[in-house]
């Protein structure tokens, strides 16, 4: 098989929580230490970082990588969904993993993966343990995929474990209250391993004390240790609660032997997307309609982009949106302004909800614009329809940032 066909097979063979939803999401860590068995261990030869929450953790990931790229370190980056490239999910030194790395994998553990049937994340994280111990990275920062406590992640024990904040997200898996989703998370703490929490809410704060105080780990809350922040190309005023997040995690990695200077962390901050590739957060596509997407999908990441949106200035908002169909539309529909003009698509999975059903529910709600086939043409019509002192952005789910860019 080619890269494509290699691809197209891990797709379309195994279950990919990003497509099928909830059919894809597995309960334990069986298959995962059965395939790092098989793989004799990858994740014991590398030092990690582990990033969980809500929002923020992709930038939080992608900020620390840059970081100690900037330090010299041979920096290993595990993160997900991609946007355009499966390849994107796995970077050293920002560099993503080969064409030829993925398919040999495959090839090599095809007839294991058939075998025990695994799921699309979990082959994708072995997958990259593998990568990351072959190459011999110095150290690698992984982002939980989804929850913290049975993700297929949680089988490293990391230098230093980050959480960001807790939302109301995939509550279906994790729990319909902020202290459930808040001690699914809280799995990742490790017994003596330092913790970093983002952002100190009411619901979730003695969560993290008990959890912390049950494995002698010590905790720091961000928010309320860092006050000023620096400045970074990560743009969109909610970056600042990510950057000091990254400031706090930077302070306790000095503590043990990782050499990071001021200097580093700045240039660091500065350069994160030159230096990982990151996109789809507050990026600037074009000007003149200037044309802004955002990957943020639930109400504590769009609440932050409605917030951001405000900031800025322009005669006209046109707004091209779709999200997921297991997407709660309740919980996000008031955040969103009644005076712009609204183009609704259906992102191209599995999982996108009906275009149909999307115009119907914000109509229902004084949202109004027009119904089109595809993420491409609402964006053509938006720029059809826009002056250039008009602002188009482009959100709802990262699927549709993943079509626009």
């Amino acid at each position: 098989m080619n890269y494509q066909d290699t691809v197209n097979w891990m797709f379309q063979q195994l279950p990919m929580y990003q497509n099928k939803g909830k059919s894809a999401f597995k309960k334990d860590l069986t298959n995962t230490l059965k395939l790092s068995q098989h793989l004799r261990e990858p994740h014991t030869r590398f030092k990690t970082i582990h990033v969980a929450g809500t929002n923020g953790k992709g930038s939080t990931s992608h900020m620390l990588a840059s970081i100690l790229q900037e330090a010299g370190y041979k920096v290993g980056l595990y993160t997900s969904p991609h946007l355009k490239d499966f390849r994107e999910r796995i970077r050293i030194n920002g560099k993503v993993v080969s064409k030829q790395f993925v398919i040999g994998f495959i090839k090599r553990n095809k007839v294991f993966l058939v075998s025990n049937k695994l799921s699309f994340f979990e082959m994708t994280v072995g997958m990259a343990f593998d990568y990351f111990a072959k190459r011999k990275v110095d150290i690698a920062v992984i982002e939980v995929g989804l929850g913290g406590r049975l993700d297929s992640t949680n089988i490293i024990t990391p230098e230093l474990s980050i959480i960001t904040n807790i939302g109301l997200d995939h509550t279906q898996f994790l729990g319909d209250t902020l202290d459930k989703i808040s001690a699914e998370k809280a799995g990742i703490i490790k017994a003596n391993i330092p913790v970093v929490i983002g952002e100190t809410q009411s619901e979730t704060k003695e969560v993290f004390k008990t959890k912390a105080k049950e494995t002698d780990s010590k905790l720091y809350f961000a928010d309320q240790l860092i006050n000023d922040v620096l400045e970074s190309d990560l743009k969109g005023s909610y970056q600042l609660k990510n950057i000091k997040t990254v400031i706090q995690s930077v302070n306790v990695l000095k503590q043990s032997d990782f050499k990071i200077s001021d200097f580093q962390l700045k240039q660091g901050l500065l350069y994160v997307s030159k230096n990982t590739g990151l996109k789809g957060r507050w990026q600037v596509l074009s000007l003149e309609p200037k044309i802004v997407c955002d990957t943020a999908h639930n109400k504590e990441g769009l609440t932050y982009v409605m917030q951001q949106l405000q900031f800025e200035t322009f005669s006209k908002l046109h707004i091209v949106f779709g999200v997921v169909n297991d997407k709660d539309l309740n919980s996000i529909i008031n955040l969103l302004p009644k005076t712009a003009t609204y183009y609704f698509s259906k992102p191209n999975v599995q999982r996108g909800l009906d275009v149909k059903i999307l115009k119907a529910t914000f109509a229902e709600n004084n949202l109004i614009g027009e119904a089109y086939n595809s993420v491409e043409e609402a964006l053509d019509n938006a720029k059809k329809a826009a002056n250039k002192e008009d602002l188009i952005y482009v959100g709802g789910s990262t699927f549709v940032v993943a079509e626009a860019i």
